[in-house]
């Protein structure tokens, strides 16, 4: 009976350790531990993987579209002959990034879901149209 007592206790020990180390993670769809600060994982250059306006998958149409972030918090995007800079820094706890165009015309926040060395999903508001990116390095 005592080791059954003690089994127990581990068992509810580990589950709750378990479920407190998952409750940790700073983004939705994040593995549980990454080496990589936030900056490191994020400053990289991105392709579209899978994008969707409202649940619609739209992927097919920016194929060629790519966005790259660096260290020192500049962003650049390119698509076909279209482009443009910035620069970009987190905010909200790091659960959200704000990209202010170099002529401040355009300031977007993205909301991050997943972000890891070799992916990075994202979402932004565009009025009630909801963009959805999954991004994969490129």
């Amino acid at each position: 009976m005592k080791n059954k007592t003690k089994l127990i206790g581990l068992i509810l020990f580990v589950g709750l350790t378990v479920f407190g180390i998952q409750s940790c993670k700073k983004y939705p769809d994040n593995q549980l531990i990454s080496i990589n600060s936030r900056t490191e994982r994020v400053a990289n250059t991105w392709k579209v993987e899978n994008y969707k306006i409202n649940g619609t998958d739209y992927t097919s149409l920016i194929s060629a579209y790519s966005e790259t972030f660096t260290k020192d918090g500049d962003y650049s995007y390119e698509w076909g002959i279209i482009s443009g800079t910035g620069t970009w820094v987190f905010q909200n706890g790091d659960a959200e990034i704000k990209i202010i165009s170099n002529d401040g015309a355009d300031i977007k926040t993205v909301f991050i879901q997943k972000l890891e060395e070799k992916e990075f999903w994202y979402y932004y508001m565009n009025g009630e149209n909801k963009n959805e990116f999954h991004l994969i390095q490129k």
